[in-house]
């Protein structure tokens, strides 16, 4: 059985916020991009957290038997990108999240609220 998209999100906001990600924030695209259905956006304070963050949700995702489709970025670790098919999920370096600010770029996207 395949994990849902929004159960996929979910998993991967947790796995952030377990590595103590900071302004975790779930866009949902649905509607908006073929891309994806959620973007899931956070940072990091360090090269090692955010490698830490990254770490964390590839480990989750596989251990929920979703498809890691690709990671790139986690040689430098200032903006991981982790693709996982409806969730893609952009762990930034503090500084670079703020130059970035790929929120403002995806503003016609609902946030996600969490109960």
């Amino acid at each position: 059985m395949t994990i849902q998209p929004d159960e996929l999100m979910t998993l991967v906001v947790d796995a952030a916020e377990d590595k103590k990600a900071m302004n975790v924030v779930a866009l949902n695209l649905q509607g908006i991009s073929l891309v994806a259905d959620y973007f899931v956006i956070c940072h990091g304070n360090s090269e090692t957290q955010v490698q830490a963050i990254a770490t964390e949700v590839r480990k989750r995702a596989e251990e929920n038997e979703a498809r890691v489709r690709g990671m790139e970025g986690m040689d430098t670790a200032r903006w991981v990108l982790v693709d996982l098919g409806d969730v893609v999920v952009h762990v930034f370096h503090r500084d670079d999240r703020e130059y970035y600010n790929i929120e403002r770029l995806w503003s016609d996207a609902k946030v996600v609220e969490r109960v």
